[in-house]
């Protein structure tokens, strides 16, 4: 059965930019939900300061839970090689604070969709520099898990591998046991394609997901692309409780469970409290019963 964690979505300026929630905090509010562990991301401020990498896989530990997966967001798709042999050193400090904080999963992204770098040297430039990661990984026990993303939330551009087509493709050009796929049904959604058609192309490839359920508050997904070249996710673009939104969470368990996933699912919910994400939680609780009944049994 797969195990259950949860990224401060609600809480990601307070914990990154402001300062107004400590990891001890974060932790606290994770213990009294049911998950088994948390997921962190690397800009969180406190985690600047190397001691505090151990000081929070403690804390976690103290309150019986892991912190398996850190939320990082490389730029690989930049033209200038300076600035990717920059954001190779920086996912690489990262493979090391996801070691710190005793995780195994440390996200990877493509980058980008700048106007000026083409589908294949913009392929070509995440290949490469993932591929330039993965012994770092491998010596750290981290597996880097590719992510159909949309957006950074402080990045100006989208993803440079948001389509699909431009995503499978740069899966299909890393191969190693120190890679594998993040998946994010919801951003599928977004990239305006069918989220199980995603899933059946990569499914074999997937040890980690993060469930969601996005909407929009007004317009549509066409009206979504004229606001996507700012800083950060437009504001018509919410999360919602999983399970309310656009998503077929059976058929996309169905899928996982058909090929032996049991890996860690990460939330993404909580913007409109905490009771939304507790409804969350319950929802995948069910959902994980009824796909993995074997799992539950035993």
């Amino acid at each position: 059965m797969p195990l259950l964690s949860a990224f401060p979505k609600a809480y990601l300026d307070d914990l990154c930019v402001t300062g107004k929630m400590t990891i001890r905090q974060w932790i606290e509010v994770g213990a009294s939900l049911e998950l088994d562990g948390l997921e962190f991301y690397t800009g969180f401020i406190e985690l600047r300061e190397k001691r505090a990498w151990d000081e929070s896989r403690r804390i976690a530990a103290d309150h019986g839970l892991k912190l398996p997966m850190l939320c990082a967001s490389p730029d690989f798709t930049h033209p200038d090689p300076k600035f990717r042999q920059s954001q190779i050193d920086l996912q690489k400090s990262w493979i090391d604070m996801c070691a710190g904080l005793g995780g195994r999963y440390c996200r990877v992204l493509s980058g980008q969709r700048r106007p000026e770098v083409s589908r294949e040297d913009g392929l070509r430039f995440a290949a490469e520099c993932i591929g330039a990661c993965i012994p770092h990984a491998a010596r750290n026990g981290i597996t880097l898990i590719l992510e159909n993303h949309y957006k950074d939330n402080y990045w100006t551009h989208p993803e440079f591998a948001q389509k699909m087509d431009v995503f499978c493709d740069l899966v299909d050009r890393i191969h190693s046991p120190n890679f594998g796929v993040n998946y994010d049904p919801s951003n599928t959604i977004l990239a305006g394609e069918d989220p199980l058609e995603m899933l059946r192309r990569v499914k074999h490839r997937v040890v980690t997901m993060h469930a969601s359920d996005r909407y929009l508050v007004e317009g549509t997904i066409e009206d979504l692309r004229q606001e996507e070249d700012v800083v950060g996710y437009a504001r018509r673009l919410k999360h919602g409780v999983i399970g309310r939104g656009m998503n077929d969470y059976d058929a996309i368990f169905n899928e996982l469970a058909g090929v032996g996933f049991n890996g860690w699912v990460s939330i993404e919910d909580g913007e409109n409290g905490i009771e939304d994400l507790r409804e969350s939680i319950r929802f995948l609780r069910g959902k994980f019963a009824k796909h993995w009944p074997a799992a539950t049994k035993g």
